[in-house]
């Protein structure tokens, strides 16, 4: 019996989508990678496989979540499995170095960016970057680890010294150029099975100030899935008929590094030039900002699974997990 796997590790994010899963009466397994086992000398099961492994997994304890999910990922594909947000993905979501060089790959500008390990590689860094002002990231991020803006290389000495200094869970820190957009917000497009499905705004005015597109900061306060105070839920609004054309390229790079679902964010300067500075390959969406467009992400990637589910001519099936 053929049906829709999904591997994360965060039950939180993860209901967003098996509700989506149960209204449409499809037959589906959840997986959680923290812990498990993988026998080489088996099979695995027909279906479809999706996952949404995160980069911050290690600050909800599952520290070694990626690397699992990565040998079941080899696996399945090993077997030719219909796997979307495979390891080609899961490697540009737990490193921006990968997600910057492939961006760059198909000529999508991002941010100057060096990655150093070592505090003195990092205070190096800077100096080499010789800009004004500049920000500190970790390379294996999500909700804005590691990220920091600083006018001076005495102020990151200061930093990189004192007690609040994070240590990146892989031992590399970025060091990349602080981008200053005339107004306060930062766009992130929304794909699923490639395809653009729309922009959000987000409101970055309220104490930010850290990040070359903002909202990379804002952290758990701010993740699109949490329900948070009205005032922070207007932060995140659907942009009416956006068009750019950016999306095309996006959609040609998700392509070329087979990537099916992700929200890509960027930022834009003051003379109009977009500086795309992140992916996340396991997208989360805003209610509120959904229910006032009327259009629903995890619907649409519900949706998008059953119609690869069909492909496989799959007899739907009467209970699930």
């Amino acid at each position: 019996m053929s049906k829709i796997y999904v591997l994360h590790e965060n039950d939180e994010w993860t209901v967003h989508l098996t509700k989506r899963l149960d209204e449409l009466n499809l037959p589906y397994e959840v997986w959680h990678l923290n812990e498990g086992l993988v026998d080489l000398t088996e099979e695995p099961p027909e279906g479809v496989f999706y996952s949404r492994m995160s980069a911050s997994s290690h600050t909800r304890g599952n520290r070694y979540a990626p690397e699992f999910t990565e040998t079941v990922l080899a696996w399945l594909e090993r077997h030719g499995r219909k796997v979307f947000n495979g390891t080609r993905a899961l490697r540009l979501e737990v490193s921006k170095v990968n997600q910057y060089t492939a961006l760059h790959a198909v000529g999508i500008q991002t941010p100057k960016t060096i990655a150093a390990a070592g505090k003195e590689q990092i205070i190096k860094a800077a100096e080499k970057m010789g800009e004004k002002s500049f920000i500190t990231k970790h390379n294996r991020a999500g909700k804005g680890l590691g990220v920091q803006l600083f006018h001076s290389i005495d102020s990151l000495k200061d930093y990189i010294e004192g007690d609040d200094f994070e240590e990146p869970v892989d031992g590399i820190t970025l060091i990349q150029q602080y981008i200053q957009a005339p107004e306060p917000f930062i766009t992130r497009c929304e794909f699923v099975g490639g395809k653009f499905v729309y922009a959000v705004q987000v409101d970055t005015s309220e104490g930010f100030e850290l990040c070359p597109a903002d909202a990379c900061q804002l952290g758990d306060q701010f993740c699109p899935a949490d329900g948070g105070e009205e005032e922070e839920k207007a932060k995140f609004q659907i942009v009416e008929n956006f068009q750019d054309p950016i999306i095309a390229a996006y959609e040609k790079f998700l392509m070329d590094n087979q990537i099916a679902v992700a929200g890509i964010e960027f930022i834009r300067d003051e003379y109009g030039t977009v500086y795309t500075y992140d992916i996340n390959t396991n997208t989360n969406y805003n209610a509120d900002a959904e229910e006032k467009y009327g259009k629903y992400g995890m619907l649409e990637l519900a949706t998008f699974l059953e119609q690869e589910l069909n492909k496989l001519g799959h007899i739907p099936a009467l209970s699930r997990r």
